[in-house]
């Protein structure tokens, strides 16, 4: 059993550095392809012919595949946590690769938020393993999960329709937020695919169940969103920033969408309730530092460029040719 918990310790952690790693190459990859292109946080897909882009997209696609392993030899409540390196580790990179600095307030809001999503995932309910994509049809299908799925939905479609256009490029809870909403629903539906590919391969096959095949689109539609919505959030914010926000707040509704799809909640004692409302608290406040770090940084940086002036500043030239206004825009950058 120790060997197991070695393997997938070391999986684990394997994971954690090549999907820290991919956020940093996949950032470098939509900065060259913005500037041959529409940016991907405007609704661009340049990044697409960017080969940086895709090393990135093979870095993060081999690191899940090793954290997908690593709970075939350890626990939960070992692999869980350790995601929680990925932040340090691209927080890392970005330092010393993006030059995007932490000041000490978004230290204390990343630590905060990974210690509180630590304190969840330890104390979070265990579930109950399905032995069927039947059995997992069921337990989607039943009305309390379905009014999760429409929340989540109607949240997606708000955050799209109304808040993207709104404030998307101010506003990093925005894109993070649909990412882990559409992540949440892709865990259910990955787990249910893993689930089939397991009994088909040991001779019960799932293939014929049209549930299979159901599960299989929901969980395409949900990763190309998440990747469409992680793209723009990585083109638009600090990739400091975005990586541990979208760690607490997928790590913290894939667990709630998991508790209610198979009724976890129920057993646990105070304690653990307790624990895990602690652990949402010091998350919650964490993701509220890390953002108001971000704020404080675009308006220093607005700052700076209105009185000093920049080499890529944005400078306004009003000219009054008639009754109407007339604003002309110069923009000054070398990427230009």
């Amino acid at each position: 059993m120790e060997t197991d918990n070695g393997k997938g310790l070391i999986l684990a952690v394997a994971s954690s550095v090549f999907i820290g790693s991919s956020f940093i190459l996949k950032k470098k990859g939509l900065k060259r392809a913005a500037a041959n292109g529409t940016r991907a946080g405007y609704g661009g897909y340049t990044y697409l012919l960017e080969p940086l882009w895709w090393a990135g997209m093979i870095t993060m696609i081999v690191g899940e595949a090793a954290n997908f392993v690593a709970y075939i030899y350890a626990p939960a409540v070992l692999v869980t946590p350790l995601g929680a390196l990925s932040i340090i580790i691209s927080a890392i990179l970005a330092h010393f690769l993006l030059k995007e600095k932490l000041k000490k307030m978004g230290v204390l809001g990343c630590v905060s938020c990974i210690v509180g999503s630590v304190v969840i995932v330890i104390h979070a309910p265990k579930e109950q393993t399905p032995n069927s994509v039947q059995e997992i049809w069921s337990l989607a299908t039943q009305p309390a999960f379905l009014v999760y799925v429409a929340i989540t939905m109607s949240i997606v479609l708000a955050l799209i329709l109304h808040f993207e256009p709104l404030c998307g490029q101010s506003n990093v809870l925005v894109y993070i937020g649909i990412c882990s909403l559409m992540g949440a629903l892709t865990v259910m539906s990955i787990k249910a695919i893993g689930i089939a590919i397991k009994l088909t391969m040991e001779g019960v096959s799932q293939i014929g169940y049209p549930q299979t095949w159901l599960f299989l689109l929901v969980a395409v539609t949900c990763v190309v969103t998440q990747l469409i919505y992680l793209n723009k959030a990585l083109d638009t914010f600090n990739a400091a920033i975005v990586s541990p926000v979208y760690y607490v707040m997928f790590t913290t509704l894939t667990i709630v969408a998991s508790a209610i799809m198979f009724k976890d909640w129920s057993g646990q004692d105070a304690a653990s309730v307790a624990s895990e409302l602690c652990g949402f608290i010091t998350v919650l406040t964490g993701t509220m530092i890390l953002h108001g770090t971000r704020e404080e940084e675009q308006q220093q940086a607005s700052s700076s460029d209105l009185i000093f002036g920049s080499s890529e500043s944005v400078r306004w030239y009003e000219s009054r040719k008639s009754p109407n206004e007339e604003h002309l825009i110069s923009l000054y950058s070398p990427e230009y």
